[in-house]
């Protein structure tokens, strides 16, 4: 059975957010698979910001919605930033998304898939990051438009999704010896969590 840990972090702002993302950037190495899983809102994107930052990459991070694929290879790592929001689930495989991390055709870089969901197939080993709102920061919304999952298209009520609260739950899960070995290098000890 593949060794599993799971840490969960509650972030009180996007400072805190994006110091979680700079943590792991700062020690992930060639061939990390990361898996990011929330709502829209929920900060994928500004997760990946900050993580790409932390590599060194320059250049402005954005959800790649519709590029779906976009390479950035000025950092200490190439960055690999897949987002299959737009796909349904038999469109994925013809993506081939597997090359990014055999290392063949393109060199070992952090390969992070927004909406892994999607996947037909999820790599045995990989590092899973759960983003969400906590319940009690959830803004309130009329009835009509209520969602308990805060899911809405990209286009609908996007002056809801700017007006979101700043807290998170980050859940870490590591599947596989290697990412526990990351999680345990990590040092989340200034952070509010529970380990699982």
């Amino acid at each position: 059975m593949t060794e599993t840990v799971k840490i969960e972090i509650y972030a009180n702002n996007l400072d805190e957010t994006q110091a979680i993302a700079t943590k792991l950037a700062q020690i992930v190495t060639a061939g990390t698979i990361i898996l990011l899983e929330g709502n829209l809102g929920s900060g994928k994107t500004t997760f990946m910001q900050a993580f790409g930052r932390a590599l060194g990459i320059s250049t402005t991070i954005t959800s790649p919605t519709f590029t779906l694929i976009d390479e950035y290879t000025e950092g200490r790592l190439p960055l690999y930033h897949i987002d299959l929001y737009r796909l349904e689930h038999p469109q994925v495989p013809s993506l081939h998304l597997e090359e990014y991390w055999r290392g063949e055709d393109f060199p070992l870089g952090v390969v992070a898939i927004e909406w892994a969901s999607k996947l037909l197939v999820i790599p045995p080993q990989h590092l899973k990051i759960n983003l969400a709102i906590p319940l009690q920061a959830s803004p309130m919304r009329s009835p009509e438009k209520q969602s308990p999952h805060l899911e809405t298209s990209p286009n609908e009520d996007e002056e809801f999704l700017e007006d979101l609260p700043e807290e998170r739950l980050i859940q870490l899960i590591a599947q596989g010896s290697a990412y526990v070995a990351l999680l345990n290098q990590a040092d989340f000890s200034n952070f509010q969590r529970r380990r699982r």
